[in-house]
């Protein structure tokens, strides 16, 4: 019997689940695909995959490692009910958390908090400078995420040209990474990453394949730590044309790219398995 192992660690939002700004839809109403909705938030539902995704991602879950992995906080990250077996390990706040069985790994957790502190400025300095840049007129809300991170909900149409260009300036050279997802504006310590923690996941498991999605300048680290990995056609990463050997491009947009990626998890892990 094969004992080879595959772990998937995904991104989650606009890479595996959309909302309905993000589904992309381009098709006639009448032939748009049913949908499944797996979050509610504020008593209204928010996210969404297909149903034909609901039932890869069950396939998924049985047969693979699968981890979500998303900078969500773990709060964000529990109103999420994908389809499939519940996620023994979970990567939530960009790396900071690793949930095993729905609880934090606290040996995990000590190692991020001290490389942090040795290797970047505090949050406290990069917070300050968030609210003292931003102009009232487009900032909409600024919160802390986990006592790890920061970021800011703005309104996109307004936010003045060369602004997130600025900001990522000023944080590169204080450890820290800048990315503009949707209406959100991110400030993340470089070593809080995903690959760190799907490493440390991918040791646990014995894995010995790791595939990997996501859309964001903050998975880029993820995809590039995986064996294989891909990216849908939208997206940050799309957006600046951004690809490495062994990322592949997809040319799915929105909810159907949620699709593809995890048909090509399951192509992946069945010829590992066939090895």
């Amino acid at each position: 019997m094969s004992t080879q192992v595959t772990l998937v660690a995904s991104d989650l939002d606009r890479t595996l689940i959309y909302s309905a700004a993000a589904l992309s839809l381009p098709m006639p109403d009448a032939e748009a695909p049913r949908l499944l909705c797996v979050e509610i938030y504020g008593h209204k539902p928010l996210s969404y995959v297909t149903e034909t995704a609901g039932a890869l991602l069950e396939a998924l879950g049985g047969s693979t490692v699968f981890v979500p992995t998303t900078t969500r906080t773990r709060e964000q990250y529990q109103r999420v009910h994908l389809p499939g077996p519940a996620a023994q390990y979970a990567i939530c706040a960009n790396g900071g958390h690793i949930l095993v069985d729905g609880v934090s790994d606290r040996d995990w957790q000590r190692q991020v908090a001290a490389r942090l502190s040795d290797e970047c400025a505090s949050l406290a300095e990069v917070k300050a400078h968030l609210v003292a840049a931003a102009d009232p007129a487009w900032l909409l809300k600024e919160r802390i995420a986990e006592d790890l991170f920061a970021y800011l909900v703005v309104e996109r149409s307004l936010l003045p040209e060369g602004w997130v260009k600025e900001l990522a300036d000023w944080a590169d050279g204080r450890g820290w990474t800048v990315s503009l997802q949707g209406r959100k504006i991110y400030a993340v310590p470089k070593p809080l990453t995903k690959s760190a923690a799907m490493n440390e996941v991918a040791r646990r498991c014995g894995a010995s394949l790791t595939l990997a999605a996501g859309d964001s300048l903050l998975d880029a680290d993820l995809l590039l730590a995986a064996d294989r990995s891909w990216r849908p056609g939208h997206g940050e990463l799309a957006d600046s044309g951004w690809t490495a050997p062994n990322v592949e491009v997809l040319g799915e947009t929105g909810v159907a790219a949620g699709e593809e990626i995890l048909r090509r998890f399951i192509g992946a892990a069945g010829a590992e398995r066939r090895r």
